[in-house]
């Protein structure tokens, strides 16, 4: 049975799954904007609704989303819907006769279960509460399938299956979400400053960009050390980020990685990357380093203590979180082309979250800001900015004078602040610790 419909007036009904729920409208956004088309939701719109309907969208469109989404689980033309059977029939029957044919549709044509040529769902909403199922659907849906999400890249690429993994490997699902609210498309050249074990190019290499990152950690950017795998003590030699993407069928796109300080950027100056991902660390585990020398330090007694001759000999020095984002943010309005996005995570204290604690740089605009809650007390903000314009010297003038653009201090005593609010719990520092560590950090 061919479908012939006018394209003008379809609406799109996308099936969302329930976890990562605040993720879900800024991933879906940013894959219609590579395609060019504005979020146009249906009537009585719901965030945080198992169910969307879109408007002004083709075939094309949707399914261009759902080859990337790992938010979303299927996508459908909408036939018909309505809070009952009976508004669902009479939304049906105003559907085009020529594309319907079962009882008030009559289909015509062989029923084919192994091969079909068009697949029809019926969906019922029956809200989000678990424990508040009702007895009979909020609300139904019908219409064809068009295409399923890429749901099966989490389980696929799960962190347990990886060649490489670290204490603070990022989760799957949340790499190829961070990849997606960066726009990630194939050729770009992606960069990662704090590399970590990887899982942040991985995600990207599998949408075919390029990949590459820095890390100030030699024994994570060369695999060596102890594992972080059960029953494993030491890491094997060909236990490293290529071998990763080797696993995955995208060393191709595997630029390198180096080890380097993310407060000293080896760079040239220009515009290099199309994308910037990353999660910084926390100090969780331990405080946040820099390298630096005795001379940097206000408690020097002697500078020339780290000079051996002519060399220099580097010391570890704090890097505190207020410091790392100013970099980050500056490194990523010199260094992206515009356009490019910067994603990162920010790990706050939740009692004292507000709007202010979100760094901000005069080049780049927000564009999405959405939570992951952690405890009770902590959580992690996914931050995605895009570069507006390039760097002028009257942009230095403006963290001088405007408060909007100074790096906010209270970053600082994250690691203070996380470890006080544990002992009020009954959850133990070390069950909390790893929990946060697993989340990320990398």
């Amino acid at each position: 049975m061919a479908i012939h419909c006018s394209r003008t007036c379809l609406q799109y009904l996308i099936h969302l799954a329930h976890d990562n729920v605040d993720f879900r409208l800024p991933e879906i956004r940013a894959l219609l904007s590579l395609r060019g088309k504005p979020f146009d939701q249906g009537e009585n719109f719901k965030e945080k609704s198992p169910f969307w309907r879109l408007n002004g969208l083709s075939e094309e469109d949707v399914n261009s989303i759902m080859a990337r989404t790992v938010c979303a689980k299927s996508a459908f033309e909408l036939w018909g819907h309505g809070r009952t059977h009976i508004e669902l029939r009479t939304s049906l029957l105003k559907y085009p006769t020529e594309n319907m044919a079962m009882e008030y549709l009559s289909f015509e044509g062989r029923v084919n279960l192994r091969n079909p040529k068009h697949i029809f769902c019926l969906l019922e909403d029956y809200g989000t509460d678990p424990n508040d199922i009702p007895d009979e659907p909020l609300y139904i849906y019908f219409g064809r399938w068009i295409a399923d999400g890429q749901r099966e890249l989490i389980r696929s690429h799960s962190v347990k299956n990886r060649h490489f993994i670290g204490n603070t490997s990022m989760d799957a699902g949340l790499s190829f979400i961070m990849a997606n609210h960066a726009r990630v498309k194939a050729y770009d050249l992606v960069y990662d400053p704090f590399v970590g074990t990887g899982s942040l190019l991985v995600a990207c290499s599998h949408f075919g960009a390029y990949v590459c990152g820095t890390d100030i950690d030699y024994n994570t950017i060369h695999g060596i050390g102890k594992a972080s795998r059960k029953n494993q003590k030491w890491r094997g030699p060909d236990e490293n980020i290529r071998a990763n993407l080797r696993q995955y069928g995208s060393e191709k796109l595997y630029v390198d990685v180096l080890v380097s300080d993310a407060s000293k950027p080896i760079w040239r100056d220009g515009v290099l990357f199309d994308a910037i991902i990353t999660d910084p660390p926390y100090g969780i585990r331990e405080s946040t380093r820099r390298t630096g020398s005795q001379k940097d330090s206000v408690n020097s007694v002697k500078p020339s203590e780290d000079y051996v001759g002519d060399s220099h000999v580097p010391v570890s020095m704090a890097y505190h979180l207020s410091d790392i984002f100013t970099d980050l943010l500056n490194f990523s309005a010199h260094h992206l082309v515009i356009g490019g996005r910067l994603v990162y995570w920010l790990p706050i204290y939740r009692p004292e979250y507000c709007e202010e604690m979100v760094p901000l740089n005069a080049c780049l605009r927000l564009v999405s800001n959405c939570e992951q809650t952690l405890s009770s007390h902590t959580s992690r903000r996914l931050i995605t900015m895009e570069k507006i314009k390039e760097p002028e010297e009257t942009d230095a003038l403006a963290h001088l004078s405007d408060p909007h653009f100074s790096p906010y201090q209270g970053h600082n005593a994250f690691r203070e602040k996380y470890f006080s609010g544990i002992s009020k719990r009954t959850l133990t520092g070390k069950e909390e610790t790893n929990k946060m560590a697993t989340n990320g950090g990398e």
